[in-house]
């Protein structure tokens, strides 16, 4: 609900602050008063696309804030939500915007976009006239308008499911059938190349320990006659027999030396220990080096086998066993692959009944709702002396998409044995406006929190007529909060709450002024409006008859 509206140097408005009630609030005065000024203001700060210049000629910035009440709108607070804002139970909306055209905008005193304030507008505020093109008027809204009519959120719900259900499924299966088709392409190279790497079975790390072996072999030739000059050095034929004769022949000495010996017979033990693992080692590496060269050949042919597959498939020689692995798995693919597409169409044809079964569903209560709808069209348009008038809605076939298979347009027939039309193609202005409020009569209640503005939706109309459309804007607002723009005093006298909307020249500049309207006031301006601008006793009479209806 629309709490306040304050407005500064927007068009010929310097400053204005309206707060706002619950039920039918109404505009009223001369024409070009400004009352559209008003709707602009609104429109700017929930982000409509409007008049290009709004700023106040000499003022440096134009600024609207708007204050909604949205603590049972959970629209709202899901579009916040969604968006990153905290959602509050007061919702604050600012713009500005300057004459070069720089627009801000705020909620909650947070900076945010267009998008975000047009996406909350749509939670916020309806808009009705004869220039309804986001609303009633606009076919592609009369599906959904159908669906929150029949309360059919569940079963939409259920259709989006399975509709997302089949689009998957179809994925699946389309991108199965083109790995498939991809695969058969390839299906001669892909069994060539596992064979050739199943039989050559290579190991990661095996090249560098391959290469390894093979450096070391061919250094092998070279360098084994040192090593083995250097395991005779200290063999038993040489420093480890030289030590241990040393040894021997001091521990003869030993005994007579007065320990003198003691600490050189440790350290050759030592010595000897050392010696010992010296021979080890060396023997172990003439060991390592003992090779023939059949056993090179064989080594040199694997490892420039796999260095030659390597380069073949543009990998490392260490990834030639996951490509081997890879492959192994494309080829079984190819094997069990008529065998899974089967199983994937099998799906999708569930997946497509299951669609196909709740759209039916759908379509089975938006054609209950679509009958209900046009009986309470039928009761709403006589009070309103439309009652040869006819209102039908049709639902045709449509492409299967998320929201079922039925497309949803609002026809009327203004005349008996005249051709029924779209909506906003065949009837007049005033028919129009009778139409579209008697369609919003039947539709109240669909939407939590959402305030109505209903912009000269009475034009064309008077007397008896202009009571009906004052009646049943009441009786929308009841139970919510309306907003009407009006000329007609029968539409005035049943509001809840009234201003005037007026113009005045002051110091030679043209400024709007609004001011709400206590008991007497309303009945001065509803006089005016029968009336003319001089206002009667017997004119004063007729007003206070209407008011006291």
């Amino acid at each position: 609900m629309l709490l306040s509206l304050d407005i500064r140097d927007m068009l010929i408005i310097d400053r204005l602050e309206l707060e706002f009630r619950p039920g039918l609030n109404a505009l009223t005065g001369e024409t070009g008063a400004g009352k559209s000024i008003l709707l602009d203001a609104l429109g700017f700060v929930l982000g409509w696309r409007g008049r290009a210049e709004l700023v106040r000629a000499g003022a440096e910035r134009g600024e609207v804030t708007a204050v909604f009440d949205i603590s049972g709108n959970r629209a709202a607070r899901a579009v916040l939500e969604d968006a990153g804002f905290e959602a509050a139970d007061e919702l604050i909306l600012h713009r500005t915007n300057t004459p070069d055209g720089r627009k801000v905008a705020r909620v909650n005193d947070r900076r945010a976009s267009g998008e975000l304030l047009r996406a909350l507008s749509d939670t916020l505020v309806e808009l009705h006239g004869q220039q309804d093109d986001r609303g009633l008027l606009n076919p592609a809204n009369h599906r959904r308008i159908l669906d929150d009519f029949a309360g059919s959120a569940s079963a939409l719900a259920a259709t989006r499911a399975a509709w997302r259900a089949r689009q998957e499924a179809r994925a699946q299966l389309e991108a199965a059938r083109a790995a498939l088709a991809e695969a058969r392409r390839e299906e001669d190279y892909l069994r060539h190349a596992h064979d050739e790497l199943a039989r050559l079975d290579p190991q990661p790390g095996e090249e560098a320990t391959l290469d390894t072996r093979r450096r070391l072999m061919q250094a092998a030739a070279r360098i084994r006659e040192d090593v083995a000059r250097a395991h005779a050095a200290i063999s038993a034929e040489g420093a480890e027999g030289l030590l241990g004769d040393a040894q021997r022949w001091l521990e003869g000495a030993v005994e007579r030396a007065e320990g003198a010996l003691d600490e050189a017979l440790a350290s050759l033990a030592r010595a000897r220990d050392e010696t010992a693992n010296a021979q080890a080692g060396i023997e172990r590496a003439l060991a390592a080096l003992s090779f023939d060269a059949h056993e090179l050949e064989t080594l040199e042919e694997r490892l420039f086998a796999l260095r030659a597959l390597a380069r073949k498939h543009g990998v490392l020689p260490d990834d030639l066993a996951g490509l081997r692995d890879d492959l192994a798995g494309k080829v079984a693919a190819l094997e069990g692959a008529d065998a899974d597409i089967s199983a994937l169409q099998d799906a999708l044809e569930a997946k497509e009944a299951a669609y196909t079964a709740a759209a039916a569903k759908l379509h089975e209560k938006r054609t209950r709702a679509a009958a209900r709808l046009d009986r309470a069209m039928a009761r709403e348009l006589a009070p309103l002396k439309m009652e040869r008038a006819q209102f039908s809605t049709r639902i045709d076939a449509a492409e299967p998409g998320p929201d079922g298979s039925d497309a949803v347009t609002f026809h009327v027939a203004t005349n008996p044995g005249a051709p029924a039309g779209p909506l906003n193609r065949i009837a007049s202005g005033g028919e129009l406006s009778r139409f579209l409020l008697a369609l919003k009569v039947c539709l109240t209640g669909a939407q939590s929190g959402i305030t109505m503005i209903f912009d000269e939706i009475d034009r064309g109309v008077g007397g008896a007529t202009a009571d009906a459309v004052g009646r049943r804007l009441a009786q929308i607002a009841a139970t919510g909060q309306v907003l009407v723009v009006t000329h007609s005093p029968q539409v005035a006298a049943r509001a809840d709450h009234h201003w005037r909307v007026e113009k005045r020249v002051t110091k030679g500049e043209t400024l709007s002024r609004v001011t709400p309207l206590d008991a007497d006031q309303r009945i001065d301006e509803i006089a005016r409006m029968l009336a003319g601008d001089t206002i009667t006793e017997e004119a004063r009479a007729a007003a206070r008859a209407l008011l006291d209806d």
